[in-house]
């Protein structure tokens, strides 16, 4: 099944008038950051979070130009957090392509970072309305406490399922939650209606980020990073928890605490992500993002009218949760 096609299908016009604004908004006519810009519109995706806030209006109401200020505005915060990340995470790829910080250095990429997220200030307060603005303000502070959350995490011996979902909702699931209430917001939808659209947009985040955990245990050029990715950078993600927490495992544990001291070798990621196949650590991930699954669908039930809406809503659930990369 094609689902992008079926996501994008009640929303295809507003989408190109996004893509349209959106490439204007990292345009920039002098030297080198011109060259950056351009990098990373060259690298774009497949547009998942501005999708999701044009259907949250469409679903409320209609698709206006505070809409689509807002969808702008999100996704430069998004990208510019991408940027710095790799720089926090000392990344050489972003998508399967070099990141800025590899083509450039880092002092380059901080600075063309702090240029798009200047960007999605200015593109916000178009929206003109307060709600909008405060929101994305909000979601960058909870950005940048999720990180330094990642961060303080990789210095906790624990392995904690808790504390991993408290990252997760800090990171991934809070862009995918500000988005469908950005999006209800700019239709005005009621209080009830917004605080809804933020659940089903939290569940939708938190799918997405066991999905791209789960990535990292298998080998697959189109996923655009090696195996064992995430444990080269400090990170023990749900699977591996698992495994380890449900079997006490000490020997595994131990390899686990080397991965928070990045003291670890690529054999022992290895043996590691062996483990983790072997006793069950994916079919948990995968059993854990049906159930979000499940509890994201009431939302369809519960405020979404429109056939077509509905189907483009469900085939983007199930598309997160079946995409190979």
């Amino acid at each position: 099944m094609d689902y992008l096609s079926l996501i994008k299908k009640p929303i295809e016009r507003e989408l190109q008038d996004f893509i349209s604004m959106f490439n204007e908004s990292l345009y920039h006519d002098d030297g080198m950051l011109s060259q950056a810009l351009l990098h990373i519109r060259n690298r774009a995706g497949k547009r998942m979070r501005p999708m999701l806030i044009l259907l949250m209006a469409k679903n409320f109401g209609v698709v206006t130009n505070t809409t689509q200020c807002a969808a702008v505005g999100l996704e430069l915060l998004h990208t510019a957090s991408l940027v710095h990340d790799d720089v926090v995470d000392e990344s050489s790829e972003r998508r399967g392509q070099a990141s800025v910080n590899a083509v450039y250095n880092n002092k380059v990429a901080v600075l063309v970072g702090d240029y798009i997220l200047s960007t999605a200030l200015l593109y916000v307060s178009r929206t003109h309305s307060e709600q909008i603005v405060q929101y994305l303000a909000r979601l960058g502070q909870t950005l940048s406490d999720g990180e330094i959350l990642q961060l303080s995490n990789i210095q906790n011996h624990d392995l904690s399922e808790d504390v991993y979902y408290e990252v997760i909702k800090q990171k991934t699931a809070a862009l995918f939650e500000a988005c469908a209430a950005m999006g209800a917001l700019s239709a005005n939808a009621g209080e009830e209606a917004v605080d809804a659209a933020k659940k089903f947009g939290q569940n939708l985040g938190i799918i997405f980020q066991i999905r791209d955990d789960i990535f990292d245990y298998f080998d697959s050029p189109d996923i655009g990073k090696p195996t064992g990715n995430d444990m080269a950078e400090g990170k023990l993600t749900l699977p591996v928890i698992y495994a380890i927490n449900s079997t006490g495992d000490e020997e595994m544990k131990s390899l686990a605490l080397k991965v928070k001291d990045h003291t670890v070798s690529k054999d022992e990621i290895a043996r590691l992500v062996d483990f983790t196949k072997l006793h069950g650590g994916i079919d948990y991930a995968e059993k854990r993002m049906n159930d979000f699954h499940k509890e994201a669908l009431s939302f369809l039930d519960d405020y979404v009218a429109d056939v077509d809406i509905r189907a483009s809503l469900s085939a983007y659930l199930d598309f997160i949760i079946l995409r190979n990369k």
